[in-house]
């Protein structure tokens, strides 16, 4: 299987715009309008931090979020705090039969009419299961959206409570910048370097 990268942590909102304000006022992490996702009920905007990035994420369709596994999960998430995690490969189907999992297709349009698409595999497991990343693969000719070389932030360590030996197993031995701890599966925190001092995003 190809090496996976961390690609992206969702954190959930009540209101993007609300959000997107505290995060650039409290921490200087500047956002940029990211699209909705029709299918889901849910929009989303975007922290750059170049070979990662923030989602920011918020249900704006009521009643098809309500029908949706991802748009649920959103709604039922405390707003402000590490929701999930997505690890990218270029190889999905290798780790969707390794793993039996089902892959999806998805995209979104964004503000300036761009279309980005991608391949997903695992958000079932990773809604049950929060300590678990869902997979990711972009579509060949659509641009990396924390691709930036302006950021100065960059995510250090994604700290995770779970079972340590699942999540090894799930990512078939690839290191990440991973803190695992035993306990109730769930993102407990998202650190980056920041210019004047670490950032440190969730609860203990």
């Amino acid at each position: 299987m190809s090496g996976l990268e961390l690609d992206h942590v969702v954190i959930a909102a009540a209101d993007l715009d609300t959000a997107a304000r505290e995060l650039e006022d409290r921490y200087g992490l500047a956002s940029i309008p990211g699209g909705r996702h029709p299918d889901w009920g849910t929009a989303n905007r975007i922290v750059p931090l170049g070979a990662t990035y923030l989602e920011l994420i918020a249900v704006v369709d009521e009643p098809t979020a309500a029908r949706t596994l991802a748009g649920r999960w959103v709604k039922s998430a405390p707003t402000g705090q590490p929701l999930g995690w997505a690890v990218r490969t270029n190889d999905l189907d290798a780790i969707a039969g390794r793993l039996g999992l089902m892959t999806s297709a998805g995209s979104r349009v964004t503000p300036d009419g761009e279309v980005l698409r991608w391949r997903s595999a695992g958000l079932e497991d990773a809604v049950d299961e929060p300590t678990l990343p869902f997979f990711i693969e972009w579509h060949p000719d659509t641009p990396f959206p924390g691709g930036t070389d302006a950021s100065p932030f960059a995510i250090s360590k994604l700290e995770l409570e779970g079972d340590p030996g699942r999540l090894a197993a799930w990512l078939d031995g690839h290191s990440l910048p991973l803190l695992v701890r035993e306990g109730t599966p769930r993102v407990a925190r998202v650190v980056l370097p920041g210019p004047e001092g670490e950032i440190v995003l969730g609860t203990p």
